[in-house]
């Protein structure tokens, strides 16, 4: 098996390619021995089939063929490929997959086999891949990511904060985060401009009873406005009479003048729940 690669080594093997790192991609390389250790061992893969999101040059790709099963090692970027086939030549269990995860059926990928999510989140598709995750739940047993400390932030944000928005309501509705811990920026290359956070969470057996497509029309009118009181906000992004709105926000046990980021995960429930017994059974 392969030892895991430095940072010189992966610098020696960029310019063997002509290649630098993908801005537009959103690359920025972990070169910390250390700290990939460590995400090995906290994302829980002894044994385990992985899927790795934005394998790069095949640093994390090493470290989990180590301890899992099988790695199917996913990455968009065709000129990187070069680099991740070389770094993992001598390792049995690793199939490298050029494509992009938003497109991937995982079920069909795996065989509809359960697996693990590993990967190292761009930030700028970082909400479009948490939103396919939650899409392909039922082939996944846990995640472990890594994002924008910002984005971690959102995603662990409690009611009443800034930082508590559609996100947040969705990763409660679908997940349990069971443990995180931050990374530096000093250990990527080139260095980001911000630290990071890498979380594992799982998905939960059983979910709300509710019907997604309507329960979350109703999140994102409230979060449409931010600014507004969530009366005003579904107000101005449904179709209905205000005087009915109030009507069921007030049914729901909620104060018409509360603003999106105050409610909970069950206050929103609620809210659903007087929606569908007004409205999206008629």
């Amino acid at each position: 098996m392969n030892p895991a690669i430095t940072k010189t080594e992966l610098l020696s093997l960029l310019e063997k390619y002509g290649l630098s790192p993908n801005k537009k991609l959103g690359q920025n390389f972990l070169v910390d021995e250390n700290v990939v250790r460590k995400i090995i061992l906290f994302s829980q893969v002894e044994g385990k089939e992985v899927v790795e999101i934005g394998a790069g040059p095949g640093t994390l790709t090493v470290y989990l063929a180590k301890t899992a099963q099988k790695v199917f090692a996913v990455e968009i970027d065709k000129k990187i490929l070069n680099v991740l086939k070389e770094v993992c030549q001598v390792i049995s269990n690793v199939q490298i997959v050029n494509s992009d995860f938003l497109e991937l059926n995982v079920k069909d990928l795996t065989n509809g086999n359960k697996v693990y999510i590993v990967g190292n989140l761009p930030y700028y598709v970082t909400s479009q891949i948490l939103f396919k995750l939650f899409e392909e739940r039922e082939c996944i047993e846990k995640f472990t990511i890594m994002v924008q400390k910002e984005v971690a932030q959102r995603l662990l944000a409690k009611p009443g904060t800034k930082e508590y928005g559609n996100l947040t309501v969705a990763m409660n509705f679908y997940c349990e985060i069971e443990d995180y811990f931050y990374v530096s920026k000093n250990v990527f290359y080139p260095k980001p401009e911000v630290d990071s956070a890498v979380l594992r969470a799982r998905f939960k057996i059983e979910k709300p009873n509710v019907d997604e497509k309507n329960f979350f029309k109703i999140v994102h009118a409230c979060f449409s406005t931010r600014r507004k009181t969530i009366l005003n906000a579904l107000s101005n992004q449904l179709d209905i009479a205000k005087d009915e709105l109030k009507k069921i926000i007030h049914m729901a046990g909620l104060d018409e003048n509360l603003r999106a980021e105050d409610l909970s995960l069950d206050d929103y429930i609620r809210l659903y729940q007087c929606f569908e017994e007004e409205f999206f059974k008629s």
